[in-house]
């Protein structure tokens, strides 16, 4: 059952309380209700009435240690508070509540201890002890949270401490040392991604190299219009007049002369 947090106006006190004077007032807080309560069975059947005092003057002892113990639990909870965790910050809140809780209930116990003594009756020891008991159990239920405090969470503990710093370090080392893993590995993708671009466009400039060069070799090839005419120049030479008559000469001279016939008779 989660408790309802009570909160409690801060009395100025003319000192200040030193850091983990908490445990060893815890030791009271824990073991005077725990005799109370053993001392309160015996006078049941003993009915001495100096048991009676004992367990009266112990109870005013255990309201004492119950504020000594909000007090000085304040002033550790305080110390611990930024090097806990945040399981281990709600932890110590809970643990808080319940120790304020158990602090008012001290009075309580105190007060019903007055009244069974007052009234001597069967029904009022009995509801003095049962309401003693409840205490028992709370101040062994809060024994046990504040141990987890120290043993589990590392309350108020120097070495925790020390290595959550070193943990710190090799934290802060390792986003580092992660960061350059990334960034290098980010350079030798990049390095890759523009190595098969370049492979990608290798085979097309192969593939055009030798289809301009089909082209060059097509156009070297063909007779360019300037060319055509000077070539048929050359093949047809100009005839000039002279050159006319000498070919008619040559040709007269060329045929066979006609022989006359001689008539016979």
């Amino acid at each position: 059952m989660e408790l309802t947090p009570i909160k409690i106006p801060e009395i100025p006190l003319p000192f200040d309380i030193p850091a983990l004077m908490h445990p060893p007032v815890d030791h009271f807080i824990i073991a005077l209700p725990i005799i109370v309560l053993l001392l309160e069975i015996i006078n049941l059947f003993a009915k001495k009435r100096a048991i009676g005092v004992i367990s009266f003057f112990l109870l005013i002892l255990t309201v004492v240690a119950a504020v000594a113990a909000y007090l000085t639990g304040t002033a550790d909870g305080k110390a611990a508070w930024d090097l806990l965790s945040e399981v281990g910050q709600s932890e110590l809140k809970d643990h808080k509540v319940l120790g304020t809780y158990l602090m008012l209930a001290s009075g309580v116990v105190l007060v019903f201890k007055l009244l069974s003594s007052m009234i001597q009756r069967g029904l009022m020891k009995a509801l003095f002890l049962f309401v003693l008991i409840f205490f028992v159990v709370g101040i062994l239920k809060q024994g046990k949270e504040g141990g987890e405090l120290v043993y589990k969470h590392g309350a108020n503990v120097k070495i925790v401490k020390i290595k959550d710093d070193a943990l710190f370090d090799c934290q802060d080392d390792l986003s580092d040392y992660v960061a350059e893993e990334k960034e290098a590995e980010e350079e030798a993708k990049a390095a890759e991604e523009a190595k098969k671009a370049e492979e990608a466009k290798a085979p097309e400039a192969k593939t055009v190299a030798p289809a301009e060069a089909a082209k060059t070799e097509a156009v070297k090839e063909e007779p360019t219009a300037t060319e055509a005419p000077a070539a048929e120049s050359e093949a047809a030479p100009v005839e000039t007049p002279a050159a006319k008559e000498a070919v008619e000469v040559e040709k007269v001279s060329e045929t066979p002369e006609v022989q006359p016939e001689v008539a016979t008779h």
